[in-house]
């Protein structure tokens, strides 16, 4: 008996490790690391998500198999019928069911890299053949490129996330209009969308989820993972239409939401205004962060719309500037890749988490003499 051929040369998804290993690894205790690493919400979930998890009544039933309170619950806040919304165990889920759905073995996915690593692995494990247009130096897309790939390879999905990960760039409302003209089912992720803009809207004026019932090509997906503070429990949800829905029901698992993560983020809608506080609190502290790592002459940051900064290492090497801060508990992102040659991704952490990271980098200078 032989496994798949297509999984003997699938690469593995790198995860990041959870507190209790990463204290068993450092020889640091879990209150003293400073985990800037996985983009999570530092200020975790809202009052009201916490009590709802607190009296869970029915963790022995299944969970309902439709998700009926929480789908009508994210319709009221994306004005987004129930109809066209389907939650999933983290928009991680979403993002294999769609393309197990869609996808024929050898049907080609567009990807623009370096972004989300989860596309390029659920295309392999679909058994997708994956076609990548690079971005440019500045991480925005080059459209050109991507107009033509659609006519030579003509490729079932292309996925666009916005704000992009690692960099936090947001696509534009004129590139975006471009995409959705060509003929490709066109998936928007936006993980990371409630850090973006200016206003205190949780990040709906460059939201595209309500464009979903406009477009046939358009899927937008979303999380709680970020804003909400809800990671551990994995829920995300998305937005499609209508003719992809009767498949996506048929294809995914019964049971996929569980009940603690269903009720933990019905509280979370319940407690916005909460939560916005903590994501006003985190863009500000994104551009303090932002304002700090330009004083430090080992790195160069890059603007972000998300809840991390990603940022060029120069005169030392990125693996080692991520070791010495692990060595002082401060954990962040390693990027070693032909497309991000020596870079770290910070993710924003508390005002506290900042003044920790920024008297390491300014050690390392000092001790080095980087001026």
């Amino acid at each position: 008996m032989k496994i798949a051929k297509r999984f003997e040369e699938l690469p593995a998804y790198t995860p990041i490790e959870p507190f209790e290993v990463l204290s068993e690894k450092l020889g640091i205790s879990i209150d003293k690391i400073i985990k800037l690493d996985a983009n999570e919400n530092p200020y975790g979930p809202s009052p009201k998500a916490l009590k709802s998890l607190s009296r869970l009544k029915f963790a022995h039933i299944y969970p309902d198999p439709e998700s009926r309170f929480l789908r009508k619950a994210l319709s009221d806040f994306t004005k987004v019928p129930e109809k066209n919304l389907l939650a999933g165990s983290g928009a991680d889920e979403l993002i294999d069911l769609l393309l197990r759905i869609v996808l024929e073995p050898g049907d080609r996915v567009l990807n623009f890299p370096p972004t989300f690593g989860m596309y390029s692995f659920d295309t392999l494990l679909n058994a997708g053949e994956l076609i990548e247009i690079p971005r440019k130096e500045d991480f925005k897309i080059r459209l050109d490129d991507v107009i033509r790939a659609v006519e030579i390879y003509q490729p079932k999905v292309l996925f666009i996330t916005s704000p992009n990960n690692p960099d936090g760039h947001v696509i534009s409302q004129e590139e975006i209009e471009k995409i959705l003209e060509l003929p490709v089912l066109v998936v928007v992720d936006e993980a990371y969308i409630e850090f973006s803009g200016d206003n205190d809207d949780l990040g709906q004026e460059n939201s595209l989820i309500r464009e979903v019932s406009l477009n046939d090509n358009l899927v937008v997906l979303r999380t709680f993972s970020k804003w909400a503070g809800l990671a551990g429990l994995r829920i995300g949800y998305g937005a499609f239409p209508d003719w992809l829905l009767p498949t996506l029901w048929k294809a995914k698992q019964p049971y996929n939401v569980n009940v603690a993560a269903s009720n933990a983020a019905i509280s979370s809608l319940e407690d916005r205004e909460w939560l916005k506080e903590n994501v006003s609190r985190i863009k500000k502290e994104r551009s303090r962060l932002f304002n700090k790592l330009k004083e430090i002459p080992i790195v160069t940051p890059f603007p972000s719309q998300a809840n991390f900064i990603l940022c060029r290492v120069s005169t030392l090497d990125a693996s080692e500037l991520k070791s010495r801060l692990a060595e002082n508990g401060i954990l962040v992102r390693h990027y070693n890749t032909p497309l991000l040659k020596n870079y770290i991704r910070i993710s924003v952490g508390k005002e506290a988490n900042t003044d920790s990271l920024m008297n390491v980098l300014d050690q390392i200078v000092n001790e080095r003499n980087l001026q």
